[in-house]
């Protein structure tokens, strides 16, 4: 394993998107229906049937194969409803999962309110040098203009269960 000393600090990547809704309802799309907003190419098991964000601190967020397999991404270091969330991201070489915590980078996720009706969410994978040697071709990888993919998914999602204003 790589050494603090062998491997280069890796900026931060942040994204970010304005969602339509209100701050508790934002958070709750993003935590309760990631399954509708994660890439679907994103996957660890076959033929995904659901994922899950545990609720709490310690709470694993893992996705559900049809054969009942189950991928566990990392671990809930923070859970603040409605506005912080971090995830441990167990992300390795050759975008294979790791399972250890030690290895994994973090997710932050912020909730901002924007106004009554409005949310800012901002997305930034952080720690990424905890990756070893994958650390720079993940940054490469993430790296580009906001919301990226994820976060433009997870909109259309927003908009989607907001349904039209009165």
């Amino acid at each position: 394993m790589p050494t603090s000393s062998d491997v280069t600090e890796v900026p931060d990547v942040r994204k970010t998107v304005i969602v339509e809704v209100p701050v508790d309802d934002a958070w709750q799309i993003f935590v309760e229906r990631p399954v509708e907003w994660w890439p679907a190419h994103h996957v660890f098991v076959e033929d995904r049937q659901s994922i899950t964000i545990e609720p709490k601190e310690g709470g694993r967020y893992h996705e559900l194969g049809a054969d009942g397999s189950v991928a566990v991404w990392g671990t809930v270091v923070e859970w603040k409803p409605p506005h912080r969330l971090v995830l441990t991201w167990r992300m390795g070489p050759g975008w294979r999962p790791v399972f250890d915590d030690e290895f994994a980078s973090l997710i932050i996720v912020i909730f901002r309110e924007c106004g009554s009706n409005s949310t800012e969410v901002a997305l930034t994978h952080a720690a990424l040098d905890r990756h070893g040697e994958a650390a720079q071709g993940i940054h490469a990888a993430l790296d580009g203009p906001s919301p990226g993919a994820t976060l433009a998914q997870y909109a259309e999602v927003v908009a989607r269960h907001s349904g039209p204003r009165a």
